[in-house]
């Protein structure tokens, strides 16, 4: 499959690097003009139905990742930690793991410290992926209480930070 492959050089690039070596980078390159979101509906790791669109009216961070992406896995705390923090305001995380087993998916969840909340769903022939047009994993999407995607990031990143939060409260007003 040709994004898995994109994604592994992508994944074996970085993976000597950790979230904080991408300090240096912008956390989020903003997306001119904002374009709409793709839709799509995906089962979660205990097998419920989600779709994008349930989550309209709330800003979402939409990253693409797979257990076997070291930047993926070094960046999953500070999204658990991020999403922690902003519990009670109309904010979601949704994680899509690229085509592994649901069996695979929830025994890393349980090594995670701290375990993701978060709704982790199985993008497991990588359909989402295409949709958004994901190059590479670590992807993540940030999209507005609209449905448009504003804000975008590939590589690994550490979202637990106080600027993170500004933006989202700046977009979920």
């Amino acid at each position: 499959m040709r994004l898995k492959g994109i994604a592994m050089s992508i994944c074996i690039a970085l993976a000597g690097a950790t979230v904080s070596a991408h300090a240096a980078q912008p956390l989020l390159t903003p997306v001119h003009p904002a374009r709409p979101a793709p839709a799509f509906t995906l089962k979660d790791i205990d097998g419920k139905t989600q779709s994008l669109a349930q989550y309209r009216g709330k800003v979402v961070l939409v990253n693409f990742w797979a257990t076997w992406c070291p930047p993926c896995r070094a960046e999953m705390p500070s999204i658990e930690r991020l999403y922690a923090s902003m519990k009670g305001k109309p904010f979601v995380v949704l994680a899509l793991d690229q085509g592994e087993s649901v069996d695979n998916v929830f025994a890393y969840m349980g090594q995670l410290s701290p375990s993701p909340t978060f709704p982790v769903l199985l993008d497991n022939k990588s359909q989402a992926a295409h949709a958004f047009g994901v190059m590479g994993i670590p992807s993540t999407y940030l999209i507005d209480k609209q449905g448009r995607i504003v804000a975008q990031a590939i590589g690994g990143r550490d979202y637990d930070s106080a600027a993170m939060r500004t933006l989202l409260d700046r977009l979920m007003q």
